[in-house]
């Protein structure tokens, strides 16, 4: 039986996870921190990490991408998008109005996640202009928190696993800003992941250019483009070795062993760039996962 370090029960992540081993016995270690996640499989307690990378409506995950990059070292073994359906959580005795209805107004604060936060922006603006936010590790955090707190008029976005587990009430569902609101998650870890097969593979790659090389990343991209290799992704983050020094993160569609890509990485490396592969792997859509 595999293992999975995954971040708190009724997150999004515990129950994206969940999906894409559906029927399969795993052994669920849950952590309250993302760099706790990454360890568990670095130390061998776990066989996979579950890392949530990128999202519809705020983009990269860049705390987690520059842990996948700057503190571990292990390869990328699958890749699935789930949705993120975040709803307020809390107690309706606390924000109940004289009529029944809930009452935002007697809503203080609201805790979460910061991605979460972001996602649900117009809703917290709309309705909760007043009430202050603070962030926790993860949207199961935010609802502890707010469990182990009664009577404060606190309130949480996270998951409805997360309400039934923690015994909350859904103040309010489906509050994202936007209904396509998809996280895409990657499982991290050195066993290839073989549970499920998938008609689309996906390279990640990591590019540092040479210093002093004027036009070396229009070089880069035309290793690419001359061979009509689709590129889903390009993303340049800071090596954090020297101000204005950047490596590029891309994802490229298509696998490591296709007869053109290694081609493609072999004349990018002899433009004196630096290629680092982060792994070659399945890709699934939402309705794989079905």
């Amino acid at each position: 039986m595999k293992t999975i370090a995954v971040l708190p029960a009724g997150s999004v992540s515990d129950e994206a996870v969940k999906r894409l081993f559906a029927g399969e016995q795993m052994n669920w270690k849950h952590h309250r921190l993302i760099a706790d996640v990454f360890m568990s499989t670095v130390n061998g307690v776990s066989d996979y990490s579950v890392v949530p990378i990128e999202n519809t409506i705020e983009g990269s995950v860049n705390l987690h991408v520059d842990w996948l990059v700057h503190e571990v070292d292990m390869p990328i073994q699958a890749e699935w998008v789930y949705p993120s359906i975040q709803n307020l959580i809390g107690r309706s005795s606390e924000a109940a109005g004289e009529d029944g209805s809930i009452d935002f107004s007697k809503i203080k604060k609201v805790i979460s996640h910061p991605v979460a936060i972001a996602q649900c922006l117009q809703f917290l603006r709309s309705e909760l202009p007043h009430a202050e936010i603070e962030t926790a590790g993860s949207t199961s955090e935010g609802v502890k928190i707010v469990k182990e707190n009664p009577g404060e008029g606190w309130a949480a976005i996270g998951t409805m696993t997360a309400a039934d587990n923690n015994g909350l009430d859904v103040l309010s569902q489906g509050i994202t800003d936007h209904d396509n609101n998809f996280t895409r998650f990657l499982l991290v870890g050195r066993e290839p992941f073989t549970v499920r097969q998938s008609d689309k593979q996906k390279t990640s790659i990591l590019i540092t250019l040479p210093e002093d090389f004027p036009g070396a990343l229009h070089q880069v991209l035309a290793a690419f483009a001359w061979r009509k290799i689709n590129l889903t992704k390009i993303e340049s983050r800071p090596t954090k070795k020297k101000l204005g020094n950047y490596y590029f993160y891309i994802d490229i569609d298509m696998a490591l062993d296709t007869v053109l890509l290694p081609s493609a990485l072999g004349e990018i490396e002899a433009l004196g760039c630096q290629v680092r592969i982060l792994g070659s792997y399945p890709s699934f859509t939402y309705e794989q996962l079905q």
